[in-house]
């Protein structure tokens, strides 16, 4: 899809969809459950549809009515002769959260993925493999595992993605034996392994943390993961492409959020107060990956100079994260430029637009460009737009609404 937006103040309320992490979580943890879980504020995007069909694979059963899900949870006695197989399209959420739990649940499985999904780091898992003799062979699209995941000490570095220590979270309840996960090193993105904790919790799994830094999380393995009623939250993530938009100069108000929320990306109203101030700002990234993008184009448009460091795991997203930012903002005119993993941003007081963009695959490449067109001289022209999809559906609409003008191409 192609889709040309001509530079216009956006102006409204909007809310935006519901989080995309905590229903992944929310999801597995009612498949995990002996009996019906009941979702409710449900929101498909590619990204939780995969999730879906991840859990339907292991045998949970889902009924939808509306935005409310029933999920009744897998029978863990169950015996399966056919290899247990689960496409993750693009989601790497699917694919963290659900291999150790295949391991722990089916004896491991097929997973397929489409565009960079399997270029993307598993070799956190893969040492585990190799250190529990699990077989694993991964190819250009497929990774297939099989084995047991057993209980015991798992010690992963603090600086990978937080989903390594999710999809365990998530896994070694259900080995009936104690285990214990242990960071090296300062863990990042903790808000997302927080958001886990809260999770597991719901469903009855309490797990403790050590006050050591970095925590310590310790698996009885004598607990059970019991059906619930909850509801997802509003996304945070989501939320800050509109309160960059508002910081921008647009009259947006987002409304809708849980303000106490465990959602890492919580931290956006944080982050605005330093960027409405004029000079230099330095925004630390490394718990905050996906608010890149947004904090981005904010950045190109104010007064003084901003620096964003800790964004090394943004090579590792849909597209190269960083150098797409870098690549597609600087089509538009701003002064950016990559150093090492951190942005250097010259704010300026317009950006020149006038030109024609590819999204990258990345749905929040997407959603950064959007927004700045806001600001830009000519109309930009964004080309692969429906990759939006994968986290935000309805994002072109909400633009609309808005009073964003957008024209769609149509084979012309």
């Amino acid at each position: 899809m192609t889709l040309t937006l001509t530079p216009t103040l956006l102006h409204g309320t909007v809310t935006p969809p519901s989080s995309k992490s905590q229903a992944h979580r929310l999801l597995i943890a009612a498949a995990l459950s002996q009996g019906e879980s009941v979702i409710e504020r449900f929101q498909p995007s590619d990204d939780l549809l995969s999730t879906l069909r991840g859990i339907e694979a292991l045998g949970a059963a889902v009924r939808r009515n509306g935005s409310t899900l029933h999920i009744t949870g897998i029978s863990h006695t169950d015996v399966n002769d056919e290899p247990l197989r689960i496409d993750c399209c693009e989601s790497g959420s699917t694919l963290r959260f659900l291999l150790p739990v295949a391991l722990a649940t089916a004896g491991g499985g097929i997973f397929t993925g489409s565009g960079r999904l399997l270029q993307r780091p598993l070799q956190p898992y893969f040492d585990i493999f190799e250190e529990q003799g699990i077989h694993y062979s991964l190819d250009e699209n497929t990774l297939t595992v099989r084995g047991r995941l057993k209980a015991g000490e798992y010690r992963l570095p603090g600086n990978v993605s937080s989903q390594f220590f999710t999809g365990l979270l998530l896994a070694l309840p259900l080995l009936g034996e104690p285990s214990v996960i242990i960071p090296d090193g300062r863990l990042e993105s903790f808000h997302y392994v927080a958001m886990t904790l809260q999770t597991l919790s719901e469903f009855g799994i309490h797990i403790p943390a050590t006050c050591s830094l970095p925590p310590q999380y310790h698996i009885s393995g004598d607990a059970a993961y019991r059906p619930c009623r909850t509801a997802v939250e509003a996304d945070w993530s989501q939320a800050a492409f509109w309160y960059a938009a508002e910081g921008m100069g647009n009259r947006v108000s987002v409304q809708g959020m849980n303000e106490n929320s465990m959602q890492g990306d919580r931290a956006m109203p944080d982050f605005a107060q330093q960027l409405k101030e004029r000079g230099n700002v330095t925004i630390d990234l490394a718990d905050h990956p996906d608010l890149a993008p947004p904090i981005a184009a904010w950045s190109a448009l104010r007064d003084g100079e901003t620096y964003l460091t800790g964004a090394a795991r943004l090579r590792f997203k849909e597209s190269d994260r960083l150098s797409a930012i870098t690549e597609t903002l600087t089509a538009l005119g701003a002064d950016i430029r990559e150093d090492g993993d951190s942005l250097v941003i010259r704010g300026k007081h317009t950006l020149t637009g006038g030109v024609t963009i590819d999204c990258r695959g990345d749905h929040r490449i997407a959603m950064m460009l959007a927004i700045a067109a806001s600001r830009c001289a000519s109309p930009v022209t964004l080309a692969g737009a429906e990759c939006v999809s994968k986290s935000y559906p309805d994002f072109w609409s909400d633009l609309a609404s808005l009073g964003g003008i957008i024209h769609e191409h149509t084979g012309e």
